[in-house]
């Protein structure tokens, strides 16, 4: 009998689509403490949920390749945070939570992390920890293990609970990262950026638009503002958060250090439906700050025919130790796509969950 596998029934190298994720979740690679919320899988990702305890410790801290992250705990953490009934997490302090998810991953899929949209743009900076882990938001192909999250709030206290989502995880098997030559076909075929002579190096260039929104090129964060409440949209006067920036015609804004920032890109992104892409966040070749914390966008986003023309890439925006000026058109970070092993059942945009299709200048779903 020959028992040779067809290639066409071998896995498709690629991010795994919502129905992988899915699929991933029925054969207990993916292991939730309880059923997932019907908007928690995406159509390139799955949302992770906090679990029942966060511990404040004294330091971020990587396990490395000998230590659990309880171990860890273990030795930094101050107290625990019972998350049941709700919790407040202060600014400048860093936390540890357990995740409801976690992953005993088959040996050829791997998967990365990133905050939520949402989760970046008050600024709140978190990231994913495995056991034995020596770099953040990387789970290594074939994981076994918990999943915890590190958070971190930058300007505005936060109220989470069990169960909030600050943190999102995207599953891949093989190397679909697209080489820039890659992304220039791809680009002819499907234009990514709206720009009229678009960058291919290490990803597609993306500049900020500091021309001006009805008016404005952006909101800057007041400080010693009132909590959000993570899981609380369009609850939060907006006005008692923010300072919007009026465009005044310079086409420049400087950079205060430690302030965060809401700017928008001057171009329009597409993601094609059979793609996904992450912003790469801060490269020091263009300057002293940082771009975007969360860096997922989920194939559809821009994409026409699921209601997202002419969307921006939002950019949340905190210089380093010095004053930095930036200029309208400057690029300020870059794009890179990976291919989908499938197109998702649901682009992003066309279901339950789509927050920012086809946005402009616009703040996380927190404020009205």
């Amino acid at each position: 009998m020959n028992t040779t596998r067809n290639p066409a029934d071998q896995p498709r190298d690629g991010i795994l689509p919502a129905q992988g994720i899915a699929a991933l979740t029925e054969a207990g690679s993916i292991r939730p403490a309880s059923p997932y919320a019907a908007d928690q899988i995406q159509p390139a990702s799955l949302d992770l949920r906090l679990g029942r305890r966060a511990f404040r410790v004294r330091t971020s801290f990587l396990p490395g390749a000998s230590r659990s992250v309880s171990t860890g705990v273990g030795a930094f953490a101050f107290h625990a945070i019972d998350l049941t009934g709700g919790a407040v997490l202060e600014t400048g302090c860093v936390y540890i939570a357990e995740l409801q998810e976690a992953l005993a991953l088959p040996p050829d899929v791997s998967a990365g992390a990133n905050p939520k949209s949402s989760t970046g743009r008050i600024d709140v900076f978190t990231r994913v920890i495995t056991d034995h882990a020596v770099a953040f938001d990387q789970v290594e192909a074939g994981y076994h293990g918990p999943l915890y999250a590190e958070i971190s709030p930058r300007t505005f206290p936060v109220l989470v609970r069990t169960g909030s989502r600050l943190s999102q995880i995207r599953f891949r098997r093989g190397e679909v990262r697209l080489r820039d030559s890659e992304l220039a076909d791809l680009h002819a075929r499907t234009p990514l950026v709206s720009a009229a002579a678009p960058s291919f190096q290490g990803g597609v260039a993306v500049s900020v638009d500091l021309a001006g929104f009805d008016g404005l090129i952006g909101y800057r964060a007041k400080r010693h503002t009132g909590l959000v409440d993570v899981d609380a949209p369009g609850r939060h006067r907006a006005a008692d958060f923010w300072e919007p920036l009026a465009a005044d015609g310079s086409g420049m804004l400087i950079l205060d250090p430690g302030q965060f920032y809401i700017l928008a890109s001057k171009e329009s992104v597409v993601v094609p439906p059979d793609h996904a892409a992450e912003m790469v966040p801060f490269d020091p070749l263009v300057g002293e700050f940082r771009v975007h914390y969360a860096g997922f966008f989920d194939p559809g986003f821009g994409f026409a025919e699921a209601g997202g023309s002419g969307a921006r890439a939002v950019l949340e925006v905190r210089s380093r130790d010095v004053p930095f000026l930036l200029e309208d058109g400057q690029i300020v970070g870059r794009l890179v796509y990976e291919r989908m092993a499938e197109a998702p059942a649901t682009l992003y945009g066309a279901g339950a969950g789509s927050n920012y299709q086809a946005q402009g200048l616009k703040l996380s779903k927190h404020f009205a």
